[in-house]
């Protein structure tokens, strides 16, 4: 097949949370023998910072307009088998509408923020997707599974919304022996809504026990923040320093947006990574985690500081070294790229026997 994706970012992972996702989902789709091109809009944050300017695998293009990307680009969304618009797309909407008219092919909206995008929809501020292209979409690609995807269908019109979790790329997150340098650590850009779930789970416990070594890797924290002084603090890493960094803790901490904790079913990426280099994950519980990971004997579920702490001080090597197993043996069962690469391509095999359907009652 050939495949086009209007993304993001996929050169820059700088404050993106999608770009490990869609560099694991276009490398499987590359493999599995398909020729994918990914579009991203040339913006300075991304220009300043990019980790991986050129792809190892498929095809990435810059564009600095919405007409550059109709005259340089326009051959190839209309011949494409498969082209995904994803959610936070700069001036989405309307390049939403000239791949709609434009593609022949399926057309997808991949959403990254389901959670979010609903949220602004129901607000009429959404800058990625109207109202009017949900419908008009053949697949509505989601993020957030469970009940949302009726949601999606029943109230907002989607032809099929479908789950497409984020993932990790089994070449890029393994582990490494290396000796741990924190107890606990977390990687995640600044949230407002996020926030309170890190401070009830990792500030706070660093403050009972000043002998703990914590650190919090991400950008955009205010400066009125109250760092404990055993919490380190990483401003940015790039996809490549991500294994090292969860290989370097005993524990990594996910906390989940306000939105995402609403919905439910919505995994962080960060998750998949960290099981994936066999890092035990202490998690805030959220509608759906047992979907991903079993409570108890693949994650450790804390809602309070005393969770923390307790999981903190009672797991020895040994014990912390099983559940780790078992969360990487389940994440390299179920939540690699390219696990996300199959689903997603029988979703367009879906999309093109209805098409055929329809044709030839």
């Amino acid at each position: 097949m050939r495949l086009v994706f209007l993304g993001r970012s996929i050169t820059s992972s700088w404050g993106n949370g999608h770009a490990t996702t869609y560099r694991g989902l276009v490398r499987a789709l590359v493999a599995a023998g398909h020729e994918v091109l990914f579009l991203e809009r040339d913006v300075p944050g991304a220009a300043a910072n990019r980790d991986l300017p050129r792809l190892p695998w498929g095809r990435s293009a810059l564009y600095g307009s919405l007409e550059e990307l109709r005259e340089c680009h326009g051959d190839a969304v209309a011949s494409a088998d498969l082209v995904v618009v994803g959610s936070c797309v700069p001036d989405g909407i309307r390049v939403g509408d000239w791949v709609l008219s434009q593609a022949c092919g399926a057309k997808a909206f991949y959403d990254l923020d389901t959670p979010v995008t609903l949220g602004a929809l129901g607000r009429g501020n959404c800058a990625s997707l109207s109202p009017l292209q949900v419908g008009r979409y053949d697949l509505y690609l989601s993020c957030t599974a469970g009940p949302t995807l009726a949601r999606l269908e029943r109230k907002l019109g989607a032809r099929r919304a479908r789950p497409l979790y984020r993932a990790f790329d089994p070449e890029a997150y393994f582990p490494e022996n290396s000796e741990p340098a924190w107890d606990l650590g977390y990687l995640g850009t600044y949230s407002a809504c996020r926030q309170p779930a890190l401070e009830r789970l990792m500030l706070e416990p660093a403050r009972r026990e000043p002998g703990l070594r914590m650190v919090v890797a991400g950008a955009r924290y205010p400066e009125g923040i109250a760092w404990p002084g055993n919490v380190a603090r990483i401003e940015h890493l790039s996809a490549a320093a991500h294994r090292r960094f969860y290989c370097s803790q005993r524990f990594t901490l996910n906390a989940t947006r306000a939105e995402r904790f609403t919905a439910g079913w919505t995994p962080s990426v960060r998750l998949f990574e960290a099981a994936a280099c066999g890092t035990p994950v202490i998690s805030e519980p959220w509608p759906g985690l047992e979907d991903c990971f079993q409570p108890g004997s693949e994650v450790l579920v804390s809602g309070r500081p005393e969770d923390t702490l307790q999981f903190l001080r009672a797991f020895g090597p040994e014990e912390r070294m099983r559940l780790a197993e078992r969360a990487r043996a389940r994440a390299l069962a179920q939540h690699t790229a390219g696990h996300r690469a199959e689903a997603l391509l029988g979703y367009v095999r879906e999309v093109e026997s209805g098409r055929r359907a329809r044709a030839h009652p």
